[in-house]
């Protein structure tokens, strides 16, 4: 398992990027695309082609998913963390309000969340195990469970074992992104800490499925290395591990990098290359859900639902709590969309799109 995956992955990310109108456009014509008509629409040819793309990528996601949109929301429950990244909010080095809630203060996040009528959780730690082990996950996730069909963690890499035990707990789905699939630049931007290991973040979805898990999310920090490589990469990651797992449940995601703690970026990323990166991989993973960030802002989120995206989240803050009280511990980013889910809700109405809280039925 250590390296199949990878080998298949790195090995394609090195395809020749030199495409032309023709290239995009045999693309285009193909019911099933290849790793090369993937490549090619993600390539500086297919910038010309936006229009054609985007037809072909609003009737993939017709197709698939009607007219849906899967709502959700993510619980900060720790920002403890013990990795340097220098891109991130959570860097240990960075002298933040550092907070983590207790069980109680948990169970009243989840009451006042429920209270929105949203029906899938993601709960998100900062990345350690000191502070907040495996057992006090696993308690969180069966507090989730009480009010919500649908569980997801963003947690730090498990062995199988540890997510045969969340799964057990509760959890659903597991989110874990690579950041960048280039090792010269992954190892530069991650200064130390267990997250340094490339290998064994990338083997996260093989090990959380292996345990259990009916999903698992795939995706890069857009602006760490060169965006068309990530993009790559990334479907590719998806792509090969869906042939191995046919019955899990594939989502990508593509957030670009934002602000963080006394830090501004540069915006390496237009909104129109990632907007070709959200249609490339609906049309290439016609099948997986798609999910767009708060990271980017109201009116490009909007028009990507129905067009490549199926779900998007609502009610967000990124710091540790505030849902019901006062956040108690900083934000790992900044978000652009701060909108409350029945806003989220009212615009997705307003668009002909139909608003989904849940559609799995927990029997258990």
């Amino acid at each position: 398992m250590e390296t199949e995956l990878i080998d298949k992955v790195l090995k394609q990310t090195g395809i020749n990027r030199d495409f032309n109108a023709k290239d995009v456009l045999t693309a285009l014509d193909k019911e099933v695309l290849n790793i090369e008509d993937f490549a090619a629409l993600l390539s500086p040819a297919a910038e010309e082609f936006l229009e054609q793309i985007a037809m072909r990528s609003k009737t993939e996601t017709r197709k698939q998913f009607g007219n849906s949109v899967s709502l959700y929301t993510p619980l900060y429950i720790s920002n403890y963390c013990d990795n340097q990244c220098i891109y991130c909010g959570f860097n240990l080095k960075n002298e933040i309000l550092r907070g983590k809630l207790s069980l109680e203060e948990i169970e009243k996040e989840l009451q006042a969340i429920s209270k929105t009528g949203l029906e899938e959780i993601l709960l998100l730690t900062g990345e350690s195990r000191s502070f907040s082990n495996v057992e006090y996950i696993g308690e969180a996730v069966k507090l989730a469970s009480k009010y919500f069909t649908t569980v997801g963690i963003e947690i730090y890499p498990l062995n199988v074992d540890e997510y045969a035990y969340l799964n057990q707990c509760g959890a659903d789905f597991v989110s874990i992104y690579q950041e960048t699939y280039d090792l010269k630049t992954y190892l530069k931007y991650h200064i130390s800490g267990p997250k340094r290991s490339f290998v064994f973040r990338f083997n996260s979805q093989e090990r959380a499925i292996q345990g259990g898990m009916r999903g698992v999310s795939f995706g890069s920090l857009f602006g760490l290395g060169d965006f068309r490589t990530d993009a790559l990469a990334t479907g590719l990651h998806a792509y090969y591990f869906q042939k191995k797992y046919p019955h899990a449940e594939i989502s990508l995601s593509a957030p670009r990098l934002r602000n963080y703690f006394n830090n501004k970026t540069i915006e390496t990323v237009s909104e129109k290359q990632l907007l070709l990166v959200f249609m490339a991989f609906r049309i290439f993973l016609p099948y997986s859900t798609i999910v767009v960030s708060t990271r980017e802002r109201e009116q490009f989120r909007d028009n990507l639902m129905g067009l490549a995206a199926n779900k998007m989240s609502a009610g967000v803050t990124v710091g540790v709590g505030g849902h019901s009280e006062e956040k108690k511990g900083d934000e790992q980013f900044e978000i652009s969309d701060p909108r409350s889910v029945n806003q989220i809700n009212n615009m997705l109405i307003n668009r002909d799109l139909q608003p989904v809280f849940t559609d799995y039925i927990r029997l258990n």
